[in-house]
């Protein structure tokens, strides 16, 4: 019998292995490394426990990590608190989907295909864009690629992007930049958007691309169709990072002008998860389908006229073979893609635009709230679901109290900027109640 129950090799099997490599035993494969060097000593860790007692830890453990069933969530800033509708476990959790690997063979990867094609023609539909692919890694890795696109496209070799954008997937696209060696120029941010003038002054025939948020990072919602203008007129592209629940309410940035929209699907039936996995999304006008990183699922039909789903514009070649490819992301996240899906046909449209007016509601109603308390809150009333207020204490401190009585709060932006000391990014999605944002803005008039 094996001797490990995860390990599951037996004595005859590894005994059956050394005879085909013609070695005695398996210190003798290590023969070449010299002794004084060997590890010779017990590995330090925990005596192994018996697996009741192991998942008793485990569950103890879990038990300490503060969860928003448990307490109110005033958390945003790229993954959110939202609701998730109970079918969506119900339809991922079947083995079909739940096992299921890359569909290149579409004779037997019908369902998974079609799952696929409905979820790029959803964020179509979303993002006002003409084609959408089969879905990313996250948010972050979705707008890099969307930079990458456009200079490849242009064949320039700057990229501007807004200090309004997430300062971690602004961070990951200066990963994928620095590998192209294409340039990275931030555009600053004033009064919470991104400044016009400065963004005017820095366009010239070296820019690729416009990089910019949707709501952005601060909540605010963009001027699109004002930048959008003048980003053309220098021949460069206009790639928009978007919170896809938003779009149920704002103008899709397609319908202003928009080249490349990326962003997270996590908003729809994906759970916080502690910051991962995420579903980002990618989608791109007409022009530009044959340079689109990752997979693209089309409709077809066989000899017979039946209806079919095949991947399409790519050969697999494409995403193995480091010279033609487009991008070397070869990978979607099917699953998480299909949680979204299940989530959006769930809401419906009606059930989708009501989804986000309660995230507008309800967030205006808190900054109301604040500004009756006395607090200084930032920026204009243009934002979604999340906005900037200004507390006299450290926030990771007040953060540390919220939890004691409750609740998580809004994101101490001092990690990111130097300029925000002090302020913190409250998000209130439709999950919150009235009675807990007043609970909120209460327990927080201690420091205002």
């Amino acid at each position: 019998m094996a001797k490990y129950r995860y390990l599951p090799m037996t004595e005859a099997d590894e005994k059956a292995m050394l005879d085909v490599i013609g070695v005695q035993s398996v210190e003798e494969l290590f023969c070449d490394i010299p002794e004084s060097i060997r590890f010779k000593r017990e590995y330090d860790l925990k005596p192994a426990k018996s697996e009741p007692n192991l998942l008793r830890e485990l569950a103890q453990l879990a038990a300490q990590n503060v969860n928003t069933l448990e307490n109110a969530s005033f958390l945003g800033a790229g993954v959110y608190n939202h609701y998730i509708p109970t079918i969506v476990d119900h339809v991922i959790s079947r083995s079909e989907f739940y096992t299921a690997y890359t569909p290149y063979q579409p004779e037997i990867s019908q369902g998974e295909l079609q799952a696929i094609f409905e979820f790029q023609t959803m964020i179509a539909e979303l993002t006002g864009m003409e084609l959408a692919n089969s879905s990313m890694y996250d948010g972050g890795t979705a707008l890099a690629e969307g930079a990458m696109l456009a200079a490849g496209h242009t064949k320039r070799k700057k990229i501007l992007v807004s200090e309004t954008v997430h300062p971690e997937s602004i961070s990951v696209l200066k990963t994928y930049a620095a590998g192209q060696h294409i340039e990275v120029e931030l555009i600053p941010e004033t009064d919470g958007v991104t400044n016009q003038e400065k963004l005017k002054a820095a366009l010239n025939e070296e820019v690729a691309a416009v990089v910019l948020q949707y709501p952005n990072f601060y909540g605010q919602v963009e001027p699109l169709a004002d930048l959008e203008t003048f980003i053309h007129e220098n021949k460069s592209l206009l790639v928009v990072s978007s919170n896809p629940l938003a779009l149920g309410v704002l103008t899709p940035p397609g319908s202003l002008g928009a080249d490349v929209v990326t962003g997270d699907t996590q908003v729809f039936g994906i759970p916080e998860s502690f910051g991962g996995p995420h579903c980002g999304y990618f989608a791109v006008s007409k022009k530009l389908m044959r340079k689109v990183p990752g997979r693209l699922v089309g409709e077809t039909v066989d000899e017979n006229g039946k209806r079919g789903y095949v991947l399409t514009l790519q050969a697999r070649e494409q995403h193995i073979r480091r010279d033609k490819a487009t991008s070397n992301i070869c990978s979607n996240q099917a699953l998480n893609a299909l949680a979204s899906s299940v989530a959006m046909v769930a809401l419906g449209r009606n059930g989708l635009s009501e989804m986000a007016k309660q995230n507008i509601d309800k967030s205006h109603y808190a900054k109301k709230r604040f500004l009756e308390k006395g607090f200084d809150v930032l920026f204009s009333d243009a934002f979604f679901n999340e906005f900037v207020i200004r507390l006299r204490e450290p926030v990771a401190k007040v953060n540390e109290e919220l939890v004691k009585d409750g609740f998580i709060g809004g994101l101490d932006l001092s990690v990111y900027s130097e300029k925000y000391q002090q302020h913190m990014l409250v998000c209130v999605t439709e999950m919150r109640t009235k009675e807990e944002i007043d609970a909120f803005v209460d327990r927080l008039e201690g420091v205002k």
